[in-house]
């Protein structure tokens, strides 16, 4: 399992219905189809992209090669497809099984194919409820080979193994980082920047339930968020006013670049654009870290959150509200400068003091965009003695870990979701092309 390729791993929470699985095509039928609905667990929207320069073969040769046999690409030492049912390239309604060591087989339909891309549904006896697709194309930097899937646990078993002990889950992270490394080794190119794996989870309670599905009891988180509403801030708002005093006060700055756009308004599928929202959705901070619990229908101005703090083996649960949104453009240094923000203060009950303050910058002039992080906080003087006690030990360096995570984090969830929607506008357009 030991690799050097550069393997970026970002995780977000999912929403509905911009992570559902594609449609199945009308025409096909297939009694063993295995649909997301057919599984249990969280839905996971996963893509695996790697971009390569100096390939003799074009996109549709790659996807070509890929067609005629799926073994070119697959770490034969470690998995191969079989073609089960059809004769000759891939067509739709083929069937392979993929055969790896373990209980890991998995038989899959071929739902569809063109000259750029092809699609996989699981059949009975996966271990994963869902679809996969594999495509090709070309930008101004070379060729993008992606790989996306949308799939949940096929049993309790499998969701034990993927979901909880994690075991399957890492074997598939591996099969599909390899067979990206093949991919550019058959097309003859150069891996530029390594292989990016973003990950976008949909726990059940965000999938969309059928008529028959009872409602799901109320969790203690829920219920924690619903009495956030009537617990104050637990500070004295007051001393927030500029000049906040720093011998009272830590306060911290950090500003991250964001991707170039043109001078001028924010541009359509922008870094801008899509840098606010993920600030609305709250994927600032790494989930498997810090998690925003909050009712998806309130609005952002007046928002209460349950944030899940995870230290190790412990969870921390603390409430916090966002004030007034603001946007606005303004003069600084001369130049005109968009900006776009909100706050959030802490509640009673947090072991900390403070406001955290997001802001996203767009200089009109030039279309340098940049994200934006301020905070203002101390140790909390109420609430539970063994957070604060916590706190003061060691939550200096985790909080400074945190900050630097999130711009981190906001630059790279950005680039990734702007090549996602470039790859989603391209595959449309070639859908909606005659044949």
């Amino acid at each position: 399992m030991w690799s050097t390729t550069p393997v970026h791993r970002w995780v977000m929470t999912g929403s509905w219905p911009e992570d559902a699985p594609p449609d199945l095509p009308a025409s096909l039928e297939h009694p063993d189809l295995l649909s997301w609905q057919d599984g249990v667990g969280p839905l996971v929207h996963r893509i695996y992209r790697t971009r390569f320069t100096s390939s003799p073969i074009s996109p549709r040769g790659l996807i070509g090669a890929l067609v005629e046999d799926m073994d070119r690409a697959a770490p034969t030492e470690f998995a191969s497809f079989q073609k089960l049912k059809g004769d000759g390239p891939m067509r739709e309604g083929d069937e392979y099984v993929v055969r790896m060591p373990g209980p890991w087989d998995g038989p899959v339909a071929v739902v569809e194919v063109d000259e750029s891309a092809f699609r996989l549904a699981t059949l009975q006896g996966h271990l994963e409820a869902g679809q996969i697709e594999f495509r090709a194309r070309e930008d101004h930097r070379g060729v993008v080979f992606e790989i996306e899937s949308w799939a949940r646990s096929g049993d309790r078993l499998s969701d034990l193994l993927y979901t909880h002990l994690q075991i399957s889950r890492e074997v598939q992270l591996h099969m599909w980082a390899s067979v990206l490394r093949n991919v550019v080794k058959l097309a003859g190119g150069k891996m530029d920047g390594g292989i990016v794996i973003t990950t976008r989870r949909l726990d059940s309670h965000l999938l969309p339930r059928t008529d028959e599905e009872a409602e799901p009891p109320s969790s203690r988180d829920q219920r924690l968020l619903g009495e956030l509403a009537n617990r104050p801030t637990n500070l004295d708002t007051s001393v927030l006013e500029p000049p906040v005093d720093t011998s009272r006060w830590r306060v911290d700055e950090m500003t991250e670049p964001l991707p170039h756009e043109k001078p001028g308004a924010p541009e359509p599928g922008g870094s801008w654009e899509v840098a606010r929202r993920m600030m609305d959705a709250y994927q600032l901070a790494d989930p498997r870290i810090v998690d925003g619990l909050y009712a998806p229908d309130a609005p952002l101005s007046g928002r209460d959150m349950l944030l899940r703090i995870h230290y190790g083996p412990l969870r921390f649960k603390v409430g916090v509200r966002i004030g007034e949104v603001h946007e606005d453009t303004t003069e600084l240094d001369g130049r005109p400068l968009l900006r776009y923000g909100w706050s959030y203060r802490t509640l009673q009950g947090h072991f900390e003091e403070g406001e955290m303050r997001y802001e996203l910058r767009k200089w009109l002039d030039s279309g340098d965009v940049e994200f934006r992080l301020h905070g203002v906080s101390r140790a909390a003087r109420t609430g539970p003695l063994i957070l604060r006690l916590g706190f003061r030990l060691v939550g200096r360096n985790q909080q400074l870990h945190f900050y630097r995570e999130v711009c981190r984090r906001v630059k790279r969830l950005t680039e990734a979701q702007m090549e996602t929607e470039r790859a989603t506008a391209t595959r449309r357009a070639i859908t909606a092309s005659p044949r």
